[in-house]
């Protein structure tokens, strides 16, 4: 009998990933806090379940992708919470960027209950999410994650193992910080050229052959140029990454300057938004001048 899986949260990334696992041929179990977005998925051929524990309990391997931490504990805990349903010897995969140090607990709460658990975090893009081209990075145990490979499969390209629980929130948190910095020296070095009277396209044309190159740039330059920030990545979610990547930083005894710095640009553009944004809205920042 095929895996059955249960998937919780259906937002830009989760809507696409459970529908690769439907056209794999996964039986799927979804839930949503809003309900209105389960109903794609239904039409194509998932269970709509009325909480995460009944998600959970339909399934073999449970998966969650929420927002934030407070989101993820709110799914995973109480009477109607994923960990309530899933039975012992059953699997669970938060793909959820949260801190490691909740990852960690998270997985002590799954032991104490006979349940295995997997960090794995995603990149990749709502493109990649669509494609079934999603990079996961993955802590814990190497023989759960050869059980759940053909999940994984179903929905990435790649699978890395980076060690014991926590560690794929770890990598997680320092790629984003990476895309994170990337696109704000874009924004910068593109309002210091517009500044000096050199229209950006240049300087993107110029960067794209050399070693300034980057792919998250190729994606985000044209939204800057057009000013069209339609969230693919939200920006209130990358500020929430920033975020944990810098409590990490205090944890570990690791000084993040640049982050520092670049968060102050992100909690500006942030808090002046009206609606919700792409994080290459940063770029509002300098136009405000």
């Amino acid at each position: 009998m095929s895996t059955r899986v249960g998937f919780i949260g259906l937002g830009l990334m989760g809507r696409p990933m459970s529908l690769n696992l439907l056209k794999a041929g996964f039986p799927v179990t979804v839930w949503n806090r809003t309900r209105a977005r389960t109903e794609p998925l239904a039409a194509a051929g998932a269970t709509v379940a009325a909480s995460p524990r009944e998600a959970a309990e339909r399934s073999d391997v449970a998966i969650t992708i929420v927002s934030d931490p407070p989101a993820l504990d709110s799914v995973l805990g109480g009477a109607e919470g994923a960990l309530a349903g899933l039975k012992r010897g059953g699997l669970l995969i938060d793909s959820s960027t949260v801190s490691p140090a909740l990852a960690r607990r998270v997985a002590a709460d799954c032991a104490q209950r006979g349940i295995e658990f997997l960090d794995a975090p995603v990149t990749g893009g709502t493109w990649g999410a669509e494609k079934g081209e999603l990079v996961f990075m993955i802590g814990g145990k190497a023989e759960i994650l050869e059980r759940a490979r053909p999940v994984f499969e179903a929905m990435g390209k790649r699978l890395f193992h980076l060690g014991e629980n926590g560690a794929g929130q770890t990598v997680k948190l320092a790629m984003n910080l990476i895309l994170a910095l990337e696109v704000q020296a874009l924004c910068e070095a593109l309002a210091l050229v517009a500044g000096s009277g050199v229209p950006g396209q240049k300087l993107v044309e110029v960067m794209q052959a050399s070693m300034a190159r980057a792919p998250v740039l190729d994606v985000k330059a044209p939204l800057v140029l057009e000013h069209k920030f339609a969230p693919s990545f939200p920006l209130r979610l990358m500020h929430k990454d920033m975020g944990l990547a810098l409590e990490l930083g205090n944890q570990t005894g690791v000084s993040l300057p640049a982050a520092a710095a670049a968060r102050e640009v992100y909690n500006f553009v942030l808090g002046s938004a009206k609606e919700d944004l792409d994080y290459a809205a940063i770029a509002k920042y300098w136009q405000r001048h």
